[in-house]
């Protein structure tokens, strides 16, 4: 009890061990957190990492499936909104990996690692579809990401919330079209930094216009020479007749 006082007093976590019953807990403004046992905690980091697998699979040929009917100029707003919900509970699950790592200590290293290879490119695509597709009234990247990151249960699986949650009323519109803005695709063109895809995003506004550009037309945007021109040419083609063998195959 003296320990935990003193910790309450100062604001900052303590941990108290008891011996006799081989139990560890810490504390932290009135709260009390035990510690279980290494190998418990390891089961439930590995069942929540198979979980992650499955979802991260499932995240993947959503995407795959979203940039085919990007190029083909056929995405609806339930197109985004399931690839966005997607990955935004791939993310849910990443994190509650991360709090079984943190208390693994070293541990938790060989988690960390599966953890890390599995979420590599997760989180910059998920910006990425949101700089697509946001509405021109809604709010920036980063308060879109705090917004789904709040969405409840509940509300993440209702594709609905999560395309409100980009400025979309979408209710019942969710059949409704939409062009992407061309941030997602661009980003997969190797060595195309990412001051000249925007740049090239607001000259033209479009994935459509965007793949439909002339190298004349390309290299009119600053920073974007002959080299650059035909690199994002052929990067957008080669992309294109990727998505859509992947699809149709």
């Amino acid at each position: 009890m003296l320990f935990r006082s003193v910790g309450r007093q100062v604001a900052v976590p303590t941990i108290t061990v008891s011996e006799d019953m081989s139990v560890v807990a810490i504390h932290r403004g009135g709260e009390k957190r035990q510690l279980e046992p290494v190998a418990r905690v390891l089961a439930r980091a590995d069942q929540a990492m198979q979980i992650l697998e499955r979802y991260r699979q499932r995240l993947d040929a959503v995407s795959t499936s979203l940039s085919a009917v990007e190029i083909e100029d056929l995405v609806t707003w339930r197109d985004v909104a399931t690839a966005l919900q997607r990955a935004e509970m791939v993310r849910r699950i990443a994190l509650e990996i991360e709090e079984y790592v943190v208390e693994l200590g070293t541990d938790g290293r060989l988690v960390l690692l599966q953890l890390e290879e599995l979420m590599v490119g997760v989180d910059e695509d998920h910006r990425l579809l949101i700089q697509d597709y946001r509405t021109a009234d809604a709010p920036d990247t980063d308060r879109i990401v705090d917004r789904l990151a709040r969405l409840d249960t509940e509300e993440i699986v209702d594709v609905v919330e999560v395309a409100r949650a980009l400025g979309h009323d979408a209710d019942p519109a969710l059949e409704e079209g939409v062009r992407p803005r061309g941030y997602r695709l661009l980003a997969r063109i190797p060595r195309l930094p990412d001051s000249i895809a925007a740049a090239v995003v607001e000259r033209f506004g479009s994935l459509a216009r965007i793949m439909r550009a002339s190298l004349d037309d390309l290299t009119e945007v600053e920073g974007v020479g002959d080299v650059r021109a035909q690199a994002i040419k052929d990067g957008l083609a080669r992309l294109a007749e990727a998505s859509i063998l992947e699809r149709y195959a």
